[in-house]
């Protein structure tokens, strides 16, 4: 026998009341014989002993009720109690239930999804839950939602919280679960407690766990009864896994082409799977994967015609009513559509060899006979006439240097959101471009100069691009053309740099840890650094299809603005201001139409305004106010949870085999875990009757026994005769 609130056992020593009552009532009278008193001494000797007898039975029966009381408020509790009667103590539990709400419970067997089979799971774990237990509910994601914590059971309270929930678009962080539920057991005021976790156990979460994950779901056990209830389903599932932006200019009567990829994550292959493009929610181009072999991805192209300026929301969307899972069948992203691009090239030699600079942006245009870009070229010394902010782009080659004010122009003009590409050359001079990029303490430039370096070979051949890229906008139109082209581009001469911190490789050479083009980004806006020229004297780049392809790419990046960047569902989103609004607070607009305030925030020398976690895939609209006109920004559904293969039954035991851990793969399982749970009884109910009881018999027996009658005082004046 054990007690869930010992320290109340100290209400015991109230027992000494009623004996200190009884004491206190005893009569203390002065005796005084008189001549008629010898007649009655026997009868009323006989008399006393029964009121004797009797109040000391009331004491005694009111003793018992105050150490019962004390007991019950105790919780007394056995929790090995084979040997009790059956309907004596109850089988009382503190309860918590974990629900799986990643969108892969939404993946449906063609009757019901596996949240719904889920719901019902739980709906026999409450049905042996008493009314007045304390309960828990918690739904698993990204981040662990506690909906109810100790609350007091009410069944129909209960099924209407969970009733209301639904499937968030978001995976499941699997490492935070063990803690979470570790936490609401120890806070937890039951006799009993259980731990139920109601999953579909994605084998991308489940298999093969990290050794501290193991060890920390069974040291969950060591805190409660703990019980894995899977809801396993199959693993069929098309998903698009990516959109992305592979080459045009995102400028008014421009095309641009946009890649989709489809993963069949199933078992099966898959056939004539359609493939929707839209642009503002109207269908601009259609195509047809022939077939998807199980595990494999296919990749088509869509192309959007941007007629008008402006922002535009641009979708990719599978064709299909069969498909097992609806979140990831779409794929979005924005296009921030302008009127004209406007580049200026400051050259650094002045006999013309920055023409490769404008050739390579005015190559490959429309078929109207626009130009791609407005491109303006300048000698660098008249680089002071020049105002950057009719510029969306700035390219610089072979600059030698620039002035201090020159320098802290530039980095508030790539602050404020704006593009800049710095080439290497002969005639720059690397000490004074260091000194000119590390004003004010964050460098203008991704990397600091050390030295000019020669990547030829005993025949005068440079080195080629490494054709390892990373997956950056800039590398998707070079990933796409043959290994021959790409190695025709050879480098015989480029800076050795130290990059910065916060800086990236987007090229390199081969063979070679030497980066060609680093990127870093100064406030909302990027800078790119060629180590080599940008003209045929360090390398024949410019003149091989490589460089119109990589200038081009990265104008269109560089114009880019922190909407068109997609994000997931859990991110968060933000909107910048180079200076400070008029208004306090920022406005975004959700998916399902809800809209939410939120406060612009001093952060840096610049102005914030951030929305956390973002709960819906969709197009959020951010607007600087509630007047203002909105920018949509995208949010995808993360792909991993596309994964929605569950572990075989076999494996899911395997999985937790040797430990304390149940697994219920069946009702008829859940309802053995819940009674082998449940083998303590729990007493404290039973003993408050008993102490009613008590207090009733107590009553009624006073009510009854004669009470003592006050002997008459004596009269002092009295005479015996």
């Amino acid at each position: 026998m054990s007690f869930l609130n010992p320290l109340l056992l100290f209400a015991a020593l109230g027992v000494a009341l009623p004996i200190l009552a009884h004491l206190l009532n005893r009569n203390k009278v002065k005796r005084t014989d008189w001549a008629a008193m010898q007649f009655l001494n026997r009868s009323v000797r006989i008399r006393s002993r029964q009121l004797r007898l009797k109040d000391f039975i009331l004491m005694c029966v009111r003793c018992l009720a105050i150490l019962l009381l004390a007991a019950a408020l105790a919780k007394p509790f056995m929790e090995k109690a084979e040997q009790v009667p059956p309907g004596i103590g109850e089988s009382r539990a503190g309860v918590i239930i974990a629900l799986d709400a990643s969108y892969s419970m939404a993946h449906s067997d063609g009757t019901a999804t596996r949240f719904e089979r889920a719901i019902e799971k739980i709906a026999t774990i409450t049905e042996n839950i008493h009314p007045g237990d304390p309960v828990s509910l918690v739904l698993l994601g990204a981040e662990q939602q506690v909906l109810a914590r100790n609350v007091a059971f009410e069944p129909g309270q209960f099924d209407e919280l969970l009733l209301d929930q639904q499937v968030s678009p978001e995976s499941l962080d699997l490492d935070g679960v063990p803690e979470t539920l570790k936490a609401l057991a120890e806070s937890m005021d039951a006799p009993q407690k259980e731990i139920y976790l109601v999953t579909d156990m994605q084998a991308r979460d489940w298999d093969g766990q990290a050794e501290w994950l193991g060890a920390a779901f069974e040291n969950l056990a060591e805190s409660a009864s703990t019980t894995i209830v899977p809801v396993l389903g199959g693993g069929d599932n098309l998903a698009i896994t990516g959109l992305e932006l592979v080459s045009g200019v995102l400028r008014e009567d421009t095309v641009a082409r946009y890649r989709a990829t489809v993963r069949n994550f199933g078992n099966n292959p898959v056939t004539n799977v359609r493939v929707e493009g839209l642009a503002d929610d109207i269908t601009v181009d259609t195509k047809t994967i022939p077939s998807i072999a199980p595990g494999a991805s296919e990749t088509v192209s869509l192309f959007a015609h941007f007629r008008n300026a402006g922002p535009v929301r641009i979708s990719a969307e599978l064709e299909t009513d069969s498909d097992s899972l609806a979140e990831d069948n779409t794929r979005r992203t924005v296009a921030i559509i302008r009127d004209k691009v406007s580049v200026l090239s400051v050259e650094g030699e002045t006999d013309g060899s920055g023409s490769f600079i404008a050739a390579a942006l005015r190559a490959r245009g429309g078929q109207s006979g626009q130009e791609n870009f407005s491109v303006q070229s300048v000698p660098w010394i008249d680089l002071p006439s020049q105002d950057l902010a009719n510029f969306d782009v700035v390219v610089m080659q072979n600059v030698p240097d620039i002035t201090p004010e020159q320098a802290s122009a530039f980095e508030s003009y790539v602050r404020a959101g704006h593009g800049l590409i710095w080439f290497a050359g002969d005639k720059v001079d690397a000490a004074a471009w260091n000194k000119r990029s590390a004003l004010d303490g964050l460098p203008l430039l991704p990397a600091v100069i050390e030295e000019t370096v020669s990547t030829s070979d005993a025949l005068g051949v440079g080195r080629p691009l490494d054709p390892a890229m990373p997956d950056h906008p800039v590398c998707r139109p070079l990933r796409s053309l043959p290994e021959d082209l790409l190695s025709e581009t050879r480098l015989r001469k480029v800076l050795q740099v130290k990059p910065a911190a916060g800086s990236s490789t987007v090229l390199s050479l081969v063979g070679t840890a030497a980066p060609v083009l680093l990127e870093h980004s100064v406030g909302r806006g990027q800078v790119f650094m060629f180590t080599t020229s940008a003209d045929s004297t360090w390398n024949n780049m410019a003149v091989t299809p490589v460089f119109p392809m990589v200038l081009q790419q990265m104008v269109t990046y560089l114009t880019a603005r922190e909407f068109e960047t997609s994000r997931l569902v859990g991110d968060s989103l933000s909107l910048s201001y180079v200076d400070q609004p008029d208004a306090s607070e920022a406005v975004f607009d959700t998916p399902s139409g809800d809209t939410v305030a939120v406060p612009v925030l001093e952060h840096r020398s610049h102005y914030v305004a951030m929305l956390d976690h973002a709960r819906e895939s969709g197009f959020y609209l951010a607007r600087v106010s509630l007047q203002a006109p909105g920018l949509p920004v995208a949010v995808n559904a993360h792909t991993a949870e596309s994964d929605v293969r569950s572990l075989a039954p076999a494996d899911a035991l395997r999985r937790f085999e040797g430990t304390e851990i149940a697994v219920a793969q069946s009702d008829a399982d859940l309802g053995d875990a819940v009674a082998q749970s449940r083998g303590g009884r729990s007493f404290w109910f039973h003993s408050l009757l008993v102490v009613l009881g008590l207090l009733l018999l107590e009553t009624v027996m006073a009510s009854r026994f004669p009470k003592k009658r006050p002997k008459a005082k004596s009269n002092p004046t009295t005479e015996t005769t």
